[in-house]
């Protein structure tokens, strides 16, 4: 398939899928010429990125992710991690929501009157203050 069939197909703009090629994400096959071709088999490693990106892996995560002939090579022990991880973000955002639904029909005065309008405060806040120490702590090396 030449790039244009596969940007179609895909959904992935042809400039996304020469940017997967370079960082090694993606290859072509073929001769090298004009055009880029590539194996019907990429349509699945495009689906691949794009569902580990859904989950908030990096590029670079998912390149791991890929053996060099483009065949999933899933690390169970990272999956799970990054599950736990959504998981934590899930119940976060079900806290805020019930927060702010409450705050919608809250009948106290004000909301800074309403204990659950403060909680909601509160934890927005400690959550906010660990997400800038975890941005600011140094990064382990991989």
């Amino acid at each position: 398939m030449d790039i244009s069939e596969v940007a179609r197909k895909s959904g992935v703009a042809a400039s996304a899928l020469r940017y997967y090629e370079r960082i090694g994400l993606i290859r072509s096959v073929g001769p090298g010429g004009v055009r880029r071709s590539f194996s019907p088999a990429v349509l699945d490693q495009l689906a691949l990125i794009a569902l580990g990106q859904s989950a908030g892996f990096s590029l670079d995560e998912i390149r791991v992710m890929l053996t060099p002939g483009g065949e999933p090579n899933l690390d169970r022990a990272v999956l799970a991690a990054k599950a736990d991880e959504l998981e934590c973000t899930v119940r976060r955002l079900r806290a805020v929501i019930e927060g702010l639904r409450h705050a919608a029909v809250c009948p106290a005065p004000s909301h800074a009157a309403c204990p659950s309008f403060q909680r909601l405060l509160k934890a927005a806040a400690s959550g906010a203050l660990e997400n800038r120490q975890r941005r600011r702590a140094p990064r382990k090396a991989a």
